[in-house]
């Protein structure tokens, strides 16, 4: 599965965004969809996870309660709504597809799309 994420921009503290991922080449809903986050200097690290239908989803700590995860798998997309946004979420954000549900390591995931920069100015 081929996937495309955009929608990253600059915006400023406290405003909202939303992510989306665009999948092509296999049965979008065979996968389980995650978003990932590179910072300046960092490593990738683990944002949220949605299983293949949507009924279930996990957040890391540090979006909890400010990003939601979604899919429509007839439109081939999963989303991240991204609310409360601060400087620290600066970030390149990545979509990841993968078959099984358990572990979200970077290396659970097959399949990655080029990534799209956030910058959230205070």
């Amino acid at each position: 599965v081929q996937l495309q994420a955009f929608g990253g921009g600059l915006v400023q503290a406290g405003d909202s965004l939303r992510l989306s991922c665009a999948a092509s080449g296999g049965t979008f809903s065979n996968y389980v969809m995650g978003w990932f986050r590179q910072a300046p200097g960092k490593e990738r690290e683990f944002v949220a996870v949605i299983s293949w239908r949507g009924s279930s989803t996990y957040y890391s700590d540090s979006v909890k309660g400010r990003f939601t995860i979604s899919r429509d798998n007839i439109k081939k997309k999963v989303y991240l709504q991204m609310n409360s946004l601060k400087p620290e979420d600066t970030a390149v954000y990545y979509c990841a597809a993968k078959k099984s549900y358990g572990g979200n390591a970077d290396y659970d995931y097959s399949y990655w799309g080029q990534g799209t920069k956030v910058t959230v100015s205070s």
